[in-house]
């Protein structure tokens, strides 16, 4: 349901393409089989997402952040209800849907140009070999990392690591780019710099962007909506937050924009006073 936190919110800079159903999620349901019986982990969610939206999820653990994101990626079914991309079911993985994992999912004994080639050559088998090592080079020098190309993923930083995920998955020209938490495991500098990039990167090419946060300051620079799910067993989304920053963003400027500290602490509220796990003070 829509928050009735009042900020006086300010229209979103840019115009966001009108559709009814680019991106659907209806009344998804998701329940696991247990030695102890059905476990359900999501229950009647409903989101509409627009083209070129980016939507962020934040939620405690277990809420099925990770679950939702993976039926639009294609590896999970719901057990009831429906999630469609311009209104066909996604029934399995495809190259119009990639992911960025935040434990990287790089092949460690292939280079870090190997490992982007390999998703390029797989989705586009016959454009010229010219092209191809053609396109790799554009993406890695798109998130910096040129430079490191014959260089393997044991030999370079988590972020570097992060750039070579981010390159590979924009590579292959996705309809939707779906983030799991992927700066979660990197220390603030680096976050800061690769939220940073990103957010460059996605206006650049507009692509939509539904990403898992568990930082609402992340959420809250990046996003053009926060998705905030109720606690599992048979979570919910208890509420989508819009976010009235304008584009392009400065962080310095929205931190000192009032509208900013207002939204973190109803933010702060949902997860931490009416949706807070047992352990929460």
């Amino acid at each position: 349901m829509n928050t009735q936190l009042q900020v006086s919110p300010q229209p979103i800079s840019r115009t966001l393409p009108k559709s009814d159903s680019f991106l659907k999620f209806e009344n998804v349901s998701k329940v696991y089989p247990t030695p102890k019986g059905p476990y359900s982990v999501l229950e009647n969610v409903n989101l509409t997402v627009e083209a070129g939206e980016f939507i962020c999820v934040i939620g405690h653990s277990g809420c099925g952040k990770s679950t939702l994101l993976s039926m639009v990626s294609g590896f999970q079914q719901p057990t009831s209800g429906s999630v469609e991309l311009r209104s066909k079911p996604i029934t399995g993985p495809g190259p119009d849907r990639m992911v960025v994992f935040q434990n990287y999912a790089l092949l460690p004994w292939r280079t870090v140009f190997d490992n982007v080639y390999l998703a390029v050559k797989t989705v586009y088998p016959k454009k010229p070999e010219a092209e191809k090592r053609a396109i790799v080079r554009d993406h890695l020098a798109l998130v910096g990392i040129l430079e490191a190309a014959d260089k393997k993923p044991p030999q370079i930083s988590g972020g570097m690591k992060q750039r070579v995920a981010i390159a590979r998955a924009l590579a292959i020209r996705p309809e939707v780019l779906v983030l799991d938490e992927p700066f979660g495991a990197l220390d603030a500098i680096t976050k800061e710099e690769l939220q940073e990039e990103l957010l460059t990167i996605w206006n650049d090419h507009r692509c939509t962007v539904l990403m898992i946060t568990h930082d609402i300051d992340e959420a809250l620079f990046l996003c053009d909506r926060l998705v905030m799910m109720t606690n599992g067993p048979a979570a919910g989304i208890g509420e989508v937050l819009t976010i009235p920053f304008e584009r392009p963003r400065d962080r310095v400027q929205i931190m000192e924009d009032p509208r900013y500290y207002e939204m973190r602490n109803y933010i702060l509220d949902f997860l931490y006073n009416r949706f807070a796990h047992d352990d929460v003070a």
